[in-house]
C-alpha cells in the first residue's frame, strides 16, 4: 500500500507586501507523480520551496516523511533529492569530483559512474562543471538529486534546454525511478511531460490553488469552466490547458515598423 510522502495543508507565504501563495493543499504518495502547472509567477516554484524547506510558510502547514522541512530540514533531506532549475557550484570543480562530493554527504549513495553513463555523461567527467552546456548541467543536477536514493524527488523545471532526444530519455527514465516507488514532484511548463508522467495535476494561477486532481479529473474541470468548447475525449493536456489559462497579448510589430 502506498505511503503518504508530503502533506500541504492550507498553505500561505508572503513576500513583504506580495502574497505569493494562498491556502494550497495537496499531498503525494508514494510511486505518485504530481505536475504543478501554472504560469509564471503563479507560486509554483514558491510553493516547492515550503516542501522543500527553503521557505518558511506565512500560515498553513507542511510535512514531508511526518516531519517539518523548515524545522528538521536534515533529517528531511537525508530521504528527499532537489533538482533545481538553476544551481550554483563551486568554481572550477570537476564533474567526477562534484559527484564524489554529493556522494560523501550519504551512508549508502547511488553508483554516480552508473549515472554518468545512464545521462550520457561519462565523457564530461573530467570537464569543470562551469563548461558544460546548459542540458549537461541539467542532466548533472539530475544525477545529484538522485545521490542519496531519495524517496521523494522535487524537480523545478529540469529539462528545459534538453535536446528532444534527451528530454525523451529523461522522462523514462523519471518513469521508472516512479515505477520503483519514489515519490516525485515536478513543476514543468511542457503540458506533454506532465500528460505522460503525472498521476495528479496542480494548476495554480496568481498565488491560488484552482485545482487538484487526476487527469480524467482536470478534464471534467475544464469542461465545466468552458462548456462551450467541444472537447474530445483525447485532446492533449496542453489544449485543455490552454483554454482557461489567462490569456497574455501576443506579440505585435506595432511601434517596431
Amino acid at each position: 500500500m502506498s505511503q503518504e510522502i508530503v502533506q500541504v495543508k492550507n498553505l500561505d507565504l508572503t513576500y513583504k507586501s506580495l502574497h505569493a501563495v494562498r491556502n494550497v493543499s495537496f499531498s503525494v504518495r508514494s510511486g505518485e507523480v504530481v505536475a504543478v502547472i501554472g504560469q509564471n509567477g503563479s507560486g509554483k516554484t514558491s510553493s516547492v520551496e515550503c516542501i522543500e524547506g527553503l521557505r518558511k510558510p506565512s500560515g498553513g502547514s507542511v510535512s514531508v516523511f511526518g516531519k517539518d522541512p523548515w524545522t528538521c530540514r536534515s533529517e528531511v533531506y537525508k530521504e528527499m533529492g532537489v533538482g533545481l532549475q538553476e544551481a550554483e557550484y563551486p568554481s572550477k570543480i570537476r564533474v567526477e569530483e562534484l559527484c564524489r562530493l554529493f556522494a560523501s554527504f550519504y551512508e549508502r549513495p547511488a553508483d554516480w559512474n552508473l549515472l554518468l553513463t545512464q545521462m550520457d555523461l561519462d565523457e564530461k567527467r573530467k570537464r569543470p562543471v562551469e563548461k558544460l552546456s546548459g542540458g549537461e548541467k541539467q542532466r548533472l543536477s539530475i544525477i545529484l538529486a538522485l545521490m542519496g536514493r531519495p524517496r521523494l524527488l522535487v524537480l523545478d523545471e529540469l529539462t528545459t534546454g534538453l535536446d528532444p532526444e534527451v528530454r525523451q530519455n529523461m522522462l523514462t527514465g523519471l518513469q521508472n525511478i516512479r515505477n520503483s516507488g519514489v515519490a516525485i514532484i515536478m513543476v514543468s511548463h511542457y503540458l506533454d511531460e506532465a500528460e505522460a508522467l503525472a498521476d495528479k495535476i496542480l494548476y495554480l494561477e496568481k498565488g491560488e490553488q484552482l485545482f487538484f486532481g487526476t487527469q480524467n479529473e482536470f478534464r471534467k474541470f475544464v469542461k465545466d469552466r468552458v462548456p462551450q468548447e467541444d472537447l474530445s475525449e483525447n485532446a492533449p493536456l496542453e489544449k485543455l490547458y490552454l483554454m482557461i489559462a489567462p490569456k497574455t497579448n501576443g506579440l505585435t510589430m506595432e511601434g517596431i515598423l
